[in-house]
C-alpha cells in the first residue's frame, strides 16, 4: 500500500494499480464528493491508470448522477463494487447504468483486486 487516507466521509487505501474505498455508516455520497476523488487522482496517479474499487461493508446511499463526474476522471480506467449485501449489490446494478466505463461487482475483494490488475495489465 503507498497511502491511506482517513477522510470524513470515507476511508481510502491507495495502491499502484487501484484504491479501496469504504464509505462511513450512512453517508449520502453526492458529486460533490468526487472532488476528493479527483484531488486523489491526480496526486496519486498522476501518470498512470487506476481503479476505483469501493468496499461496501457499511450501509450508505449514492446519487447515480456521481457516476457522471466520476466517469470524467482520464485515467480512471473502471469501477468495482464490493458487497455480500444483497441490497448493495442491487443499487449497484442501477448505479452501472450511469457509467460508461467497466464496471463490475464482486462478491468477495480479492475477487475485485485481480479484475482491477486485470484491466489494468491489458
Amino acid at each position: 500500500m503507498k497511502k491511506s487516507l482517513t477522510l470524513e466521509f470515507c476511508d481510502i487505501a491507495i495502491y499502484d494499480n487501484y484504491l479501496v474505498v469504504i464509505m462511513k455508516e450512512g453517508v449520502n455520497l453526492k458529486p460533490e464528493h468526487n472532488s476528493v476523488l479527483i484531488d486523489v487522482a491526480n496526486k496519486y496517479y498522476t501518470d498512470s491508470e487506476f481503479v476505483y474499487i469501493t468496499h461496501r461493508i457499511n450501509s450508505y446511499s449514492v446519487d447515480p448522477k456521481i457516476y457522471y463526474e466520476t466517469a470524467k476522471i482520464e485515467n480512471l480506467k473502471g469501477f468495482a463494487v464490493v458487497s455480500e449485501d444483497f441490497k448493495a449489490k442491487s443499487n449497484a446494478e442501477v448505479e452501472k447504468m450511469f457509467f460508461n466505463k467497466p464496471f463490475e461487482i464482486f462478491y468477495k475483494l480479492d475477487e475485485a483486486l485481480k479484475w482491477a490488475n486485470d484491466l489494468i495489465n491489458r
